[in-house]
């Protein structure tokens, strides 16, 4: 319970305004029984300062003439009990239906606006019910039974209905959070290649290179792509091999010396994936391997896909002396692409042996 409550003296006496009213009339009405012994004296100071403590959080949290409405309900419902001194009279039990209804749309709002059809509908049946064969001179010994059964049986309908909406929210709230999650892993992964390749279009005009404008050219249909195409869910896997091709033409534009590069590639129709998984492994390749070696680099991609699973393979050789790291942002990245979009469905293996750094992603697409 909110401890800001018991610093909320208006709700507090109010509450035990209310509290007090309730308690004469239960007891004018028979239902509280004063009577000497520890059960009894026990019983009824718990019930009062339970019931106390729920009308005052009530008051506190929600908007006091309404929670006023609701209870002046249970008063009318109670004087009813008095007046007729009959159980089940025609007075009381449409009342307290009413109060524990009002009770209800005050705690949850949101669930008890979105169903107010079927509750008005069960309960009004209900009362429906009641009214026509409150009648009968029998009533009390054949339907008041039916009649509890009638008013009880749906409350844990709704109660298993209100848990669900709420495992269905908690679910809603991971679904969005992952969302949430990927986009800014993807926002992380753009800066991270353009940094890398603006350094290189930096190389050229430094060098004052002829083909400055080409790249310049280049890099702004990959930026396209990237922004564009990056944006959505997946991306046809034809579009994603062009986008690593024109990765590979830019860095053969600017390293003056022989790069052994080669990319194989049997891609069968409309294969769709996640866009800019790959770019990570081949950006790790020039990064790590052809930057670290002064000749004889080379970098050799394979890729294979069908309609059911894609299967991509990276190798590069690198200088001993320089650590070939399995690890950084951009993979700890594509690592937690891989977790989101496509959770068990994936394989993502890193091996270094001798020189050779090998890298293979396997996708299972359905």
């Amino acid at each position: 319970m909110d401890r800001s409550l018991f610093t909320n003296y208006p709700a507090i006496v109010l509450g035990g305004v209310i509290t007090a009213g309730l308690g004469l009339l239960f007891y004018a009405a028979d239902w509280i029984i004063l009577a000497p012994g520890l059960l009894y004296v026990t019983g009824n100071v718990v019930s009062v300062i339970l019931s106390w403590l729920i009308i005052a959080w009530l008051l506190h949290s929600f908007s006091t003439p309404k929670v006023v409405a609701v209870f002046a309900l249970l008063y009318v419902a109670m004087l009813g009990e008095i007046y007729f001194r009959t159980p089940s009279n025609p007075v009381s039990v449409p009342l307290i239906i009413l109060f524990w209804l009002g009770v209800a749309s005050l705690i949850l709002p949101q669930f008890f606006k979105k169903y107010r059809f079927a509750i008005f509908l069960i309960y009004g049946g209900c009362l429906l019910y009641y009214l026509i064969v409150r009648v009968r001179p029998d009533f009390l010994e054949h339907y008041n039974q039916d009649f509890l059964k009638l008013i009880i049986v749906p409350i844990p309908v709704f109660a298993l209905l209100w848990l669900y909406e709420q495992w269905r929210w908690v679910r809603t709230l991971e679904a969005d959070k992952d969302k949430a999650e990927l986009a800014l892993l993807k926002s992380q992964i753009n800066p991270h290649f353009f940094f890398n390749t603006l350094n290189n279009l930096y190389g050229l005009v430094v060098e004052q290179s002829a083909q400055a404008p080409g790249v310049i050219l280049k890099l702004s249909d990959m930026m396209r792509y990237t922004i564009y195409e990056g944006k959505e869910d997946d991306v046809l896997l034809t579009e994603e091999i062009s986008y690593l091709e024109s990765y590979i033409e830019l860095h053969r534009i600017r390293y003056e010396r022989k790069v052994d590069i080669q990319f194989h590639h049997e891609v069968a129709k409309d294969v769709r994936v996640a866009p800019l998984l790959f770019i990570i492994l081949l950006e790790n390749a020039f990064k790590h391997g052809v930057n670290s070696l002064s000749g004889g680099a080379f970098i050799h991609l394979h890729l294979v896909a069908s309609a059911q699973s894609v299967h991509f393979s990276i190798k590069n050789n690198y200088a001993p002396s320089v650590a070939q790291p399995g690890g950084g942002i951009g993979i700890d990245n594509l690592r937690k692409r891989l977790a989101f979009t496509y959770p068990n469905r994936h394989d993502l293996r890193i091996e270094r042996k001798g020189q050779l750094h090998t890298v293979q992603l396997k996708l299972q697409l359905i």
